[in-house]
């Protein structure tokens, strides 16, 4: 008997096995590149994270006005003769910083500030330069995956608008005639604050570029929503007293006040509202400046309580373990900033809180990213 074929059926074929579709379309083409990439962007992770490390002890030494010139292209060399180093040394004469707090220098002296600040600026060129060659690189290749071009071109872009920035910054201390010995503080909390958006923004496109696109497609639709939510909030919470810190470097308002809990023997520090007019105080005075960050700081501390406890009832081991971590960190920088407040902010113990806030900030855009895109852990791994 005959068997029986479907309609349209090519008689002479010879029977064939159905292939499996394909699965990951979405980075077919680009999955070679997505580790690659992943590598490059915690490379500049690690760049940027310095040059808050260097950034931070160029603060801590009063070495940020040591050059008083931007120039972007010109000023990666440094002066090669000494007659260079006269004509620098006698440009920072000429600001307020020399002739009201540093007379005391010699060319020496300025030598040793000057190499803080202009490593300082070489390594934002360097972090430039990696940020342009790698995407190049992958552009070419055409490596980049759909919808990626516009965030790293977002990167740069920043990355841009950074040193622009820190010029802006250094400006507002390079005057003569009008009592500037320090940057203003407001442009130094803004430097810092973008150098922890792009800092954080790298994290997060390395934490992506970790795992397939259609595994956290999936992912996403057991977001925990409200876990989610709550660590957005310390997220935005934890930046604003990152700013808050940054005002208090940026006066030196952290060696004001060197008893705690109280200030000055008061809960709340006098002469605080002694500035003219009533908007510098919450800037420019150092009482109330530390005051401010002292008491942002419990509230992010509170608020990390309630977080944490949230995150622990997680459905997910590896989220429970982030939100762990990040609580962990986060007492190790409330012990920090204690013991900056009562040694009189030293540079060791200062620069060792402001890195501990890179490290916190970070872990807490990771639970965040958990929540949202949890590592589902089968029964027999739990």
């Amino acid at each position: 008997m005959n068997k029986k074929r479907k309609l349209f059926e090519d008689v002479n074929a010879a029977p064939q096995t159905r292939a499996a579709p394909a699965s990951g379309l979405i980075d077919r083409g680009k999955g070679q590149g997505r580790g690659v990439m992943r590598l490059w962007l915690i490379i500049l992770f690690s760049l940027v994270f310095l040059m808050i490390a260097v950034g931070g002890l160029t603060r801590l030494t009063d070495s940020g006005l040591s050059i008083t010139e931007w120039r972007p292209v010109t000023g990666a060399l440094p002066p090669l003769s000494a007659a260079d180093w006269q004509s620098e040394f006698e440009k920072y004469q000429a600001i307020d910083e020399f002739r009201l707090q540093n007379q005391w220098m010699q060319l020496d002296d300025f030598k040793r500030i000057y190499w803080w600040e202009w490593g300082h600026r070489q390594l934002g060129r360097v972090i430039g330069l990696v940020w342009a060659v790698g995407f190049v690189w992958f552009a070419l290749r055409r490596q980049i995956p759909a919808g990626w071009t516009p965030r790293l071109l977002g990167l740069g872009a920043l990355g841009g608008a950074q040193g622009a920035i820190g010029w802006w910054m250094v400006a507002s201390g390079v005057t003569s005639g009008e009592g500037m010995t320090d940057v203003a503080s407001y442009r130094l909390a803004t430097h810092l604050g973008l150098a922890f958006v792009i800092l954080g923004l790298i994290a997060w496109y390395v934490m992506q570029l970790g795992r397939a696109a259609q595994d956290l497609l999936q992912a996403r639709r057991a977001r925990e929503r409200r876990q989610w939510g709550m660590a957005t909030g310390l997220l935005h919470l934890a930046f604003l007293q990152i700013l808050i810190g940054a005002l208090v470097a940026g006066i030196d308002a952290g060696r004001s006040y060197t008893d705690w809990p109280m200030m000055g023997g008061q809960w709340f520090p006098p002469f605080a509202f002694d500035l003219e007019p009533l908007w510098r105080n919450f800037f420019e005075n150092p009482g109330l400046v530390q005051f401010m960050h002292r008491m942002v700081g419990y509230l992010v501390a509170l608020y990390a309580v309630a977080v944490w406890l949230r995150g622990r009832k997680s459905a997910h081991a590896v989220t429970r373990g982030a939100f762990n971590s990040m609580f962990a960190v986060l007492l190790l920088q409330i012990g920090l900033g204690i013991m900056t407040v009562l040694y009189g902010a030293p540079v060791h113990i200062a620069l060792v809180h402001q890195l501990v806030a890179v490290i916190l900030w970070v872990l807490i855009l990771r639970a965040r990213f958990l929540s949202g895109y949890p590592i589902a852990t089968s029964i027999r791994g739990a």
